[in-house]
């Protein structure tokens, strides 16, 4: 099989590494600094599950000079799918499957509005993860899960083929869910609260849970994207927000989330994917939901920031 990893950063180069050491045809797409140096170096992944390193990977930034794949994973941020569907036209053909890794929701339709929609499959991946260096990613916390399938949930061969595939890996887990939808909402839940209430407040999960009043902006922020997902005939399960809420006390204390990380570093950030989708859609369906809409535009000046369309000091001097 050949497989194309489209995003080189912490989750496209885990995964990607990880099958690509298994002996599978994997192709990295990546620009700039990590292009160089995935080029002369190799990839070196520090691992909580083990580290390995290939010395000699195939990467590129022109997707034209790979052709055809079996599948492509999508692993940039979730702003720059819609370029990222573009480019990779030139790798997916009649039998290719499209796996986007995105936090949020809305990665399957954008990929489907440029590519087939027969192409697309709704995915996600569980890892705290991050490119520590140009070339080199470190996993630190989480066991790494990847699961994906059609978004109407109908059996592919090839689906179970790239699942057993991940599962003859070392130090990943993979599985096909009975509803994709229900799984990316799930995991929605999760990273969209944690996410925003990381940003504004500065502090870790661990944090956010063992304080009283954080913990419940926490479950209330949670509370209203399990309502959106109802609102939106998604069958999430009753208890999906304390099951939330015991998943976010599994992970170790010290995490955060990449968005979080952007943000308080001064990058653009998956904000309008997260908070903003939660916002944008409840909306649309004449919901309220006032937390994630304070979280929203509470960041929203950072993130124009980072941007570069708002300017401001990070320090205000007073006397």
């Amino acid at each position: 099989m050949r497989i194309a990893v489209y995003g080189s950063g912490g989750v496209g180069a885990y995964f990607g590494g990880r099958l690509a050491q298994i002996g599978q045809d994997v192709t990295f797409i990546a620009r700039n600094e990590n292009l160089s140096a995935l080029r002369s170096k190799g990839l070196k992944v520090g691992s909580i599950a083990g580290d390995f390193s290939i010395e000699k990977i195939k990467v590129t930034n022109n997707p034209a000079e790979v052709g055809i794949v079996d599948y492509v994973l999508c692993c940039v941020k979730s702003w720059q799918v819609p370029s990222a569907a573009r480019a990779m036209k030139p790798m997916v053909g009649p039998d290719t499957l499209v796996v986007p890794l995105q936090n949020g929701i809305e990665a399957p339709d954008q990929l489907a509005g440029i590519l087939d929609a027969d192409k697309v499959l709704g995915g996600l991946c569980a890892i705290v993860a991050f490119q520590a260096n140009p070339g080199h990613v470190k996993h630190s916390g989480g066991n790494p899960l990847i699961r994906f399938g059609h978004l109407d949930n109908h059996a592919d061969p090839r689906v179970n083929a790239l699942s057993e595939m991940f599962n003859h890996c070392n130090g990943v887990k993979s599985s096909i869910p009975e509803d994709i939808k229900v799984a990316m909402w799930q995991k929605f839940m999760l990273i969209t609260p944690w996410s925003g209430l990381g940003a504004v407040s500065r502090a870790p999960i661990g944090v956010l849970l063992d304080q009283p009043e954080t913990r419940d902006l926490l479950t209330e922020a949670t509370e209203e994207v399990f309502q959106l997902g109802l609102a939106s005939e998604i069958n999430l399960p009753a208890d999906s927000v304390s099951k939330t809420l015991a998943t976010l006390a599994g992970i170790p204390p010290n995490s955060t989330t990449s968005m979080q990380r952007d943000l308080v570093a001064g990058r653009p950030s998956e904000l309008d994917a997260q908070n903003g989708a939660v916002v944008r859609l409840a909306y649309e369906l004449d919901l309220d939901t006032p937390l994630n809409r304070f979280i929203l535009y509470s960041l929203r000046s950072l993130e124009l920031r980072a941007r570069g369309a708002l300017k401001f000091n990070r320090r205000s001097k007073h006397r």
